[in-house]
């Protein structure tokens, strides 16, 4: 269990290959599990890549059973504010201490990992938006100062003009790789494998260099 603030304990799984870079948080969206295989895969990949992965379920147990859940997954400042709470506490967390974080957002994710890059600038190093809604950060998106990627699929209409409008509000380092032929849905093992490349190149880049000292950390589930 993951403490993202005095009185929230959201479920997480941890994992920190040695000598790892840097450690990502992942959160698809709050409406979806860390237990999605897209996003496990991704988590594999980059830990494959160097970097330590945090999956995160940006709800509790009972927020996701309760009926006020739609609220709550599109509330932006909130979840923001659990991603940086997740940041903090792998600063304090032995197996992470010193490393540097980076957010990967995907769908609704997206907007919280970027409200929170806004909103706690000095946590994050770098941003992915996966497919992402990185619109639903809204006004606070020329905050963000963390270099930010835009990860967009070809075939994904709406999602290229989404990400074009929020890709023009960001004031930080940024880059939007559109991956052709590509739903939002990212479904092709090979779409995938492309994506976490890119992504783990961005996170590599921009999160410092390797920690000797680290080891591999086994799951960390409730």
């Amino acid at each position: 269990m993951v403490p993202v603030d005095d009185a929230v304990l959201l479920r997480g799984r941890l994992a920190v290959p040695a000598g790892a870079r840097g450690v990502v948080v992942l959160a698809r969206g709050s409406d979806s599990s860390r237990q999605s295989p897209r996003l496990a895969q991704t988590s594999r990949l980059f830990q494959a890549m160097g970097l330590g992965t945090l999956l995160l379920d940006l709800l509790t147990s009972e927020e996701m059973e309760e009926r006020r859940t739609r609220q709550l997954r599109f509330n932006m400042g909130l979840l923001g504010l659990r991603m940086a709470g997740a940041a903090r506490w792998l600063q304090r967390e032995p197996h992470t201490t010193g490393l540097s974080v980076g957010y990967f957002g995907a769908h609704t994710g997206a907007g919280a990992a970027l409200s929170a890059a806004a909103n706690r600038p000095e946590l994050v190093g770098a941003v992915v938006s996966r497919g992402g809604r990185p619109d639903l950060a809204g006004a606070v998106l020329p905050r963000v100062r963390a270099p930010t990627l835009l990860l967009v699929g070809g075939a994904d209409t709406l999602g290229l003009d989404i990400n074009r409008r929020a890709y023009a509000d960001l004031q930080a380092q940024k880059h939007m790789e559109i991956i052709p032929g590509a739903t939002h849905h990212f479904q092709e093992d090979a779409e995938l494998e492309r994506v976490a490349e890119l992504a783990g190149e961005w996170f590599l880049q921009h999160l410092g260099q390797p920690r000797h000292d680290a080891e591999t950390d086994p799951a960390l589930a409730p």
